[in-house]
């Protein structure tokens, strides 16, 4: 079995640049393993420049030209395994589209305090949040008609971690028939979870940072109080928590697909940009 891990620091997907610098630092933190060799999708740079919101959709081609390279970066090196390394939630697409072509019978957990089923229509131009939408054919076509082997069943998701929806949200997973469960006070027990992955000969997991309580957890995006993005709310998930569900869907399931996504060490980033300005550094 080829297990690749792909970094693919995307950023204009969310309109953050400290999305791409978490995702090469998450490289790192990440344990060693020689056996995984790491591949990098080629995306744009930081630059400090805006970009234009065509369609609905911010950076529109550039976001979809990430997409198409991190197909072709993960077909050429034909693996069993993906670790995908975020970068924010739109890494998924590409990742979970090629294992779906590769394997039958294929479910997926989707971490995470949001659902990601928004549209361009809904005012919230960031495709970050439109990653499960696309996934499961719904939204906007030019990141859906991207996929190679099929959309997903409304039936082949589970929520870990979801938290209170916009209207709008709610409306795109009911028009999708996507059940779902709001875990403010409890999460998923492990009966549940285990209950949904029984269905499945592997599963492929999406985690987003977000879904920990940023007030314990600060590199997160809800944790920057100067940052608003959709009006929604943290996750609230301890890491122990956390832990305990990772522990449970690996421990029990064939999980072929892991992606890591939203990382945001915003405090290591100011660090970086504050040494990057000296010129010691720069000789």
């Amino acid at each position: 079995m080829k297990t690749i891990r792909v970094l693919y620091p995307d950023y204009v997907s969310g309109g953050l640049e400290t999305y791409s610098f978490g995702a090469h630092l998450l490289a790192h933190i990440l344990p060693a393993n020689e056996n995984q060799p790491l591949v990098k999708v080629e995306v744009v740079q930081p630059d400090g420049k805006e970009r234009e919101v065509t369609d609905g959709l911010y950076a529109k081609d550039e976001v979809i030209a990430g997409i198409r390279r991190a197909a072709e970066v993960i077909e050429a090196a034909k693996p069993d395994k993906i670790i995908t390394i975020g970068g924010n939630c739109i890494v998924s697409q590409a990742s979970f589209d090629y294992l779906h072509g590769k394997y039958d019978n294929v479910g997926i957990i989707w971490i995470d305090a949001h659902p990601d089923v928004s549209t361009a229509r809904d005012g919230y131009p960031n495709a970050h949040a439109m990653v499960l939408g696309s996934l499961l054919g719904h939204g906007d076509a030019s990141l859906s008609d991207l996929m190679k082997h099929g959309t997903f069943k409304a039936d082949e998701v589970l929520y870990v971690g979801l938290q209170g929806l916009h209207d709008y949200q709610e409306k795109s997973l009911q028009d999708m028939g996507v059940a779902y469960k709001i875990q403010k006070d409890d999460f998923l027990s492990d009966d549940e979870i285990k209950a949904f992955m029984r269905r499945f000969d592997h599963m492929l997991v999406h985690l987003d940072i977000d879904v920990l309580d940023a007030n314990l957890f600060h590199a997160t995006y809800f944790a920057n109080k100067d940052l608003v993005g959709d009006g929604s709310g943290s996750g609230r998930m301890t890491m122990q928590e956390l832990s305990h569900v990772l522990q449970c869907i690996t421990g029990n399931s064939d999980v072929v697909g892991l992606t890591i996504a939203e990382y945001l060490p915003f405090e290591a980033h100011r660090l970086h940009k504050m040494f990057a300005g000296l010129s010691i550094f720069n000789d």
